[in-house]
């Protein structure tokens, strides 16, 4: 492994979709994503049509920087997601910001296919 250093602020990849982005950094042999999204984005309204699926079909591990975002699993478990908190959600959900603060997460896994394009 070589030194490196990188920053959010020239990522390798950004991913737009509306009310939000997906920000993507190789580094060490990862993809580190950093998720930015805006009050009154959800993930089945601005993501699920990009992705052709009802649902989130990616495992997450990560890591909420700021905001509020809530969770609903396909069984029906949902649960808010706050500064700090460290998060494993597993594929099957739906994701949406709570309240008026826009809502930042690190993502350790599942970066390489959020939201990303597929032919």
């Amino acid at each position: 492994m070589e030194l490196e250093i990188k920053r959010f602020d020239a990522p390798d990849e950004t991913r737009a979709f509306d009310k939000g982005t997906f920000e993507v950094v190789e580094i060490g042999g990862m993809t580190v994503g950093r998720a930015r999204y805006e009050p009154g984005w959800k993930w089945s309204e601005h993501v699920g049509a990009l992705t052709g699926t009802a649902t989130c079909e990616v495992e997450h591990l990560g890591l909420v920087v700021s905001g509020r975002a809530a969770v609903a699993m396909n069984d029906g478990r949902e649960f808010v997601m706050e500064p700090g908190d460290l998060f494993a959600i597993p594929p099957g959900h739906d994701s949406w910001v709570v309240g008026d603060e826009p809502y930042v997460s690190l993502h350790f896994l599942g970066a390489t296919d959020y939201a990303a394009a597929h032919d």
